[in-house]
């Protein structure tokens, strides 16, 4: 059994939170170190690069804020901690350098506004991902934030789910755009619909134990289940106790709920899924996922007549606490209120009118966080770095920032890219799955220890999905704009991710594979798993769904 199995068979995190107020009275130095492991229950990490200081990540599930939650947050950072706020790949916030000794009026200030961070950290269900203009899309065929929030809801501060053998990522989208990366999570609903009767019944299909980081890369592969919106809390559910259950609690970097699959294959997880549940499950509809990929940033028109979604990118997702307020200020007068954050470390402001538009777009902090970046700066991602991270190598956000303004120069016609930063082989910059991904170590070079850079490329999720291949080792951060301005124009996102036509085999697959599936099955077929043997047929691309005209 391993450390963390230890502290967590002693104490449930979810009772640290009693125990704060006398933390807070006493000081930092005082908690022990399993206490500091607790405190992650309720997002509390307190980070080698700042003593003293703790980083609070705060949940929101499917990204979805209002402006009253926007000013708490900014009013906070800027009050306890140093005033920035880092946007997550996850649709979250991170607050920087606050005390111990706050956190008691922090955490009352979150509540009163409808926020928490609770189970944001180590084995615990995290937030749970969507895309960010669900309910918006005119070609959204099934919005899912309605169970996004009910599941939220029935984990949190439920101790069947505060133990897990490690973290469990989630992500849930009717995004034909495929914008959650749902390869990338330990579980991931994806658009698919079923014919049934003769009328197509739209809702998910399944997929897991994908993972990045620590332990070894896994692209999630099909469990071959459809679910209809109705059953998306009571399957989830029974999965995350599943792995519960059944995970491995040894090495940490072997528990993730990849390994289960890879050790059981999937035909036996959804057995014992059945199981669980006592009922046979529906066979995997068709994905409704197309080609085509998205940051959601720009001006799109929503599915309600005369009104607009404005995607605005916020490099590298950092931004100081006086400019989010910003933002919750033109949400209040252009729209309903209403700020939803993005997986691409940038925000949208749904809702705004047509005869509002012009206006909005005129605003000094529009024209600063831009709807239309270069295509350089576009697809920006970046995870936290060593400024505030144990784990990273190099500072990543500065770097990826001065290595995307030297080639915005350089290459102003490229293709649009994703340009993923990671500072650690941990991943959370998802480099894995860009058109550019770059895994941040240290070199030598003659006497002195500089920031270097691995070069990964051709990464992508969806209907064909493909981890990116390394090309390059060791390029020092300070030659990185040179080299990527060579190699770009080599690697548009056509000639990475070349279009395939539909292609099928009747070769049956091996379910530890880390290829992803895509049957297409009868949708009346509602036979358990256990007693059918076929073949799967790999199914070609999905139809396209854009997500909105560019106004």
């Amino acid at each position: 059994m391993n450390k963390i199995e230890i502290l967590k068979h002693q104490k449930d995190g979810l009772k640290i939170k009693a125990d704060i107020p006398r933390m807070a009275k006493e000081g930092w130095e005082s908690i022990s170190e399993d206490d500091i492991q607790r405190l992650k229950w309720y997002g509390l990490f307190l980070r080698n690069p700042t003593p003293g200081f703790f980083m609070l990540r705060v949940r929101i599930p499917n990204g979805f804020s209002f402006s009253h939650q926007i000013r708490a947050l900014s009013f906070i950072a800027e009050t306890f901690g140093n005033g920035i706020i880092d946007i997550t790949t996850r649709q979250q916030v991170q607050l920087r350098q606050l005390k111990i000794e706050n956190v008691p009026e922090v955490f009352d200030l979150l509540e009163e506004v409808g926020l928490t961070s609770t189970q944001t950290g180590l084995d615990n269900v995290r937030n749970i991902i969507g895309c960010p203009i669900t309910g918006l899309n005119p070609k959204e065929k099934v919005s899912p934030y309605a169970q996004i929030k009910a599941l939220n809801e029935h984990i949190l501060n439920n101790s069947e789910f505060s133990n897990l053998p490690r973290k469990f990522n989630i992500a849930i989208s009717g995004c034909a755009d495929d914008c959650v990366h749902a390869e990338t999570q330990d579980l991931a609903l994806i658009p698919a619909v079923q014919e049934k009767e003769g009328n197509p019944v739209y809702g998910f299909n399944i997929l897991v134990g994908g993972k990045l980081g620590s332990g070894g890369y896994r692209i999630a592969t099909s469990l071959d289940v459809f679910v209809s919106p109705e059953e998306v809390v009571e399957v989830c559910s029974a999965i995350i106790l599943l792995y519960r259950d059944h995970g491995s609690r040894e090495a940490r970097n072997k528990n993730r709920l990849a390994f289960l699959i890879e050790d059981w294959g999937e035909k036996k997880f959804r057995k014992a899924l059945e199981q669980s549940l006592g009922k046979c499950l529906s066979s995997g509809g068709t994905d409704l996922r197309g080609n085509e990929k998205s940051e959601h940033i720009g001006i799109y028109r929503q599915k309600q007549p005369f009104m607009n979604y404005v995607g605005l990118k916020i490099p590298v997702g950092r931004i100081h606490s006086k400019k989010l307020i910003g933002m919750a200020r033109l949400a209040e007068k252009y729209g309903n209120g209403e700020v939803r954050f993005s997986h691409s470390n940038s925000l949208v402001i749904p809702h705004v009118s047509d005869d509002k538009l012009g206006e909005m777009l005129d605003e000094p902090l529009v024209k600063e966080f831009t709807y239309h970046p270069s295509s350089v700066m576009r697809g920006l991602v970046s995870c936290v770095g060593s400024d505030y991270c144990s784990l990273a190598a190099i500072e990543t956000k500065s770097q990826a920032l001065r290595v995307a303004v030297e080639l915005e120069g350089k290459l102003p016609n490229t293709d649009p890219i994703t340009m993923h930063w990671s500072g650690c082989p941990a991943g959370c910059g998802n480099h894995l799955v860009a058109d550019i991904g770059l895994l941040g170590k240290r070199i030598k070079r003659g006497n002195e220890v500089i920031d270097a850079v691995d070069i990964y490329m051709g990464g992508r999720t969806g209907t064909h999905p493909k981890l990116a291949t390394k090309v390059m080792e060791d390029v020092p951060c300070d030659q990185l704009a040179k080299v990527l301005e060579f190699v770009t124009p080599y690697h548009t996102r056509q000639k990475m991710h070349p279009i395939k036509g539909k292609k099928y085999s009747k070769k049956k697959k091996s379910p530890n594979k880390s290829e992803q599936t895509n049957p297409k099955r009868s949708a009346n077929s509602e036979q358990c798993i256990s007693n059918d043997d076929k073949s799967r047929p790999h199914l070609g691309e999905g139809q396209t769904e854009s997500s909105g005209k560019r106004v």
